[in-house]
C-alpha cells in the first residue's frame, strides 16, 4: 500500500513530542510508499509566510524543516497534471468547493494512493482511501 500525507501528517513529524500513534504508524511503514502533494509544500509555505511577520524565529525554522523535507521526498512529491486537475475539476463539482483537500484527494485517487490524515472527514466524502495514524489502531499494510 501507497500513502499520500496530508499537511497535518507531514507537520506531526516535526513536533518535539507527536503523537505516538502517528510515530508507531509511520515506523510500520516503508519510506518509498510515503508520498506528498504539491499542495502540501504550499500550505507549509503559506504557514511560514504567515509566521515571518508573527514570529520570523519560527517562520526560519519552519523554513530550514522544509528544506529537510526536499530532501527526504524530493523524487516522490508528487505534482498536478492534466489527470488531476480535471479529476479536481469534477470533485469540486460534485462537492461545491474547490479546496486544497479536493486537489490531495484527486493526486490520491489519481496515483491509487491512501490518504493520510487526522481530518478524514474532509476526505471520505470524495470516495479515497483515507487513514487516520493518530488513532491507536490504525495498521499500514506495507
Amino acid at each position: 500500500m501507497k500513502f499520500l500525507l496530508d499537511t497535518v501528517v507531514l507537520s506531526e513529524f516535526r513536533k518535539q513530542e507527536p503523537n505516538p500513534h502517528v510515530v508507531r504508524w509511520l515506523q510500520e511503514v516503508k519510506t518509498p510508499n510515503l508520498f506528498l502533494s504539491v499542495v502540501t509544500i504550499g500550505e507549509v509555505e503559506r504557514g511560514i509566510s504567515k509566521q515571518r511577520n508573527i514570529n520570523p524565529a519560527f517562520a526560519r525554522k519552519l523554513s530550514d524543516w522544509l528544506k529537510t523535507v526536499f530532501l527526504h521526498y524530493h523524487d516522490r512529491i508528487l505534482l498536478i497534471d492534466i489527470p488531476i486537475a480535471r479529476r479536481w475539476g469534477i470533485l469540486s463539482n460534485q462537492h461545491g468547493h474547490a479546496g486544497a483537500d479536493l486537489l490531495i484527494a484527486a493526486t490520491a485517487l489519481e496515483h491509487e494512493l491512501t490518504v493520510v490524515t487526522r481530518n478524514t472527514r474532509h476526505f471520505e466524502p470524495t470516495g479515497v482511501s483515507v487513514l487516520n495514524p493518530f488513532e491507536p489502531f490504525a495498521k499500514a499494510e506495507t
